[in-house]
């Protein structure tokens, strides 16, 4: 159904943080909205994001017709969650939407706690995109079981449920249930802007690293694998780590026997980031289709990252390339490849550049949710 048929919407999305990947898919996806003439609101947390983030929410205000409510809300399930859920709910309320779309996993409890009527009188269609969220916790534990009990009882509430990858998708029917909603696979995407070519920054490394520094993102393997080529040849490539977070201090001591190969420099957008070094490396143990991969794709750059999540989705046919996260052999072997030889690595940039322009773009994100909506509307 092309989405043409949803005709004009109230579609409201709600999270958590203003941060990552998840505000990106947020941002690009209701601007685009926006701009197709629906009007659009957010409502997500007022105690995380830095004057990056606050920027990037004052810019979408100009489009946000339904306006920009925040809210404090906790990351973990607690008793603030009573409060914020009122104020979140009372809030949608007023605003009477058609489509309410959580995102992430406490976007997705205040979207479907309770019904809200839009302004026909019926429920407002509840749409849902994990975006990895509660089912990132390690099958069998007691914060996963009490996620995924959580999620079976959500469902229920829910009109679509729109997975950012075909992994997502498959992990939730494992995890907590073969869904009776309406159900599809929408691929983050990226913008034109993406593909427009930066330059390298005169004291450029020779790879960057962009992210949160975090466990899951595999930062000190990267590192460990530096240190190995360190080892074996007495040098190894520079590089820089672009992000902060909670493993900082412990990154920058692993790092310190290479100070003079790796720097830190703390959170930057994307498109400066990207000038400060050649290769990206995205080492990560868990994923589930990261925009950062997507955006070195697509400005053709040599990437060298992990077959988690749906990493490989981007990849396609030239998946064999991706390694086993936390191998540091495997990832010093391919940092030593590049390091030898770039112009395989160019090749194959090409060819992800060329796939992430035909099947991965804001445009192409945007007509398969609001087919989704309309797919849960027409079902109501």
């Amino acid at each position: 159904m092309p989405d043409t048929d949803t005709g004009k919407l109230r579609i409201v999305h709600c999270f958590r943080a203003p941060l990552g990947g998840l505000f990106r898919h947020v941002i690009d996806l209701a601007g685009e909205q926006a701009k197709r003439g629906h009007d659009v609101g957010i409502i997500c947390d007022s105690t995380t994001g830095g004057a990056m983030e606050q920027a990037q929410l004052d810019e979408m205000s100009r489009v946000c017709t339904l306006g920009i409510e925040r809210i404090a809300m906790s990351r973990l399930p607690g008793l603030g969650d009573i409060q914020s859920a009122r104020a979140a709910i009372g809030h949608l309320k007023g605003l009477k939407p058609d489509v309410v779309h959580g995102h992430g996993a406490k976007g997705g409890l205040y979207a479907r706690m309770f019904p809200v009527q839009s302004g026909d009188g019926k429920p407002a269609i509840t749409a849902y995109t994990p975006h990895g969220g509660s089912l990132n916790y390690k099958p069998g534990s007691f914060i996963s079981h009490i996620f995924m009990t959580v999620e079976r009882m959500l469902e229920k509430r829910t009109g679509v449920l729109l997975f950012e990858s075909a992994f997502g998708r498959d992990v939730y029917f494992e995890r907590v249930c073969k869904p009776t909603c309406e159900v599809r696979v929408v691929h983050n995407g990226v913008r034109e802007s993406d593909f427009e070519e930066i330059p390298l920054d005169a004291d450029a490394t020779d790879l960057m690293f962009i992210g949160e520094l975090r466990g899951a993102k595999g930062i000190d393997v990267l590192i460990s694998a530096l240190a190995e080529l360190h080892r074996r040849n007495g040098d190894c490539p520079s590089l820089t780590i672009v992000g902060g977070g909670p493993d900082m201090d412990k990154l920058k001591e692993q790092a310190a026997p290479l100070n003079n190969r790796i720097r830190f420099v703390g959170p930057e957008p994307a498109r400066k980031a990207f000038a400060r070094g050649y290769g990206v490396v995205i080492p990560s143990r868990a994923e589930s289709l990261p925009y950062v991969v997507l955006e070195a794709a697509a400005l053709a750059r040599p990437l060298i990252t992990t077959n988690v999540g749906g990493i490989h989705e981007i990849f396609g046919p030239d998946k064999d390339w991706l390694i086993p996260a936390g191998d540091v052999d495997a990832l010093a072997g391919k940092i030593a490849d590049l390091d030898a030889d770039t112009a395989p690595w160019m090749t194959l940039g090409e060819r992800l550049r060329k796939r992430v322009a035909e099947s991965f773009s804001v445009i192409t994100m945007t007509n398969g949710v609001l087919e989704g909506y309309a797919a849960a509307r027409a079902r109501r």
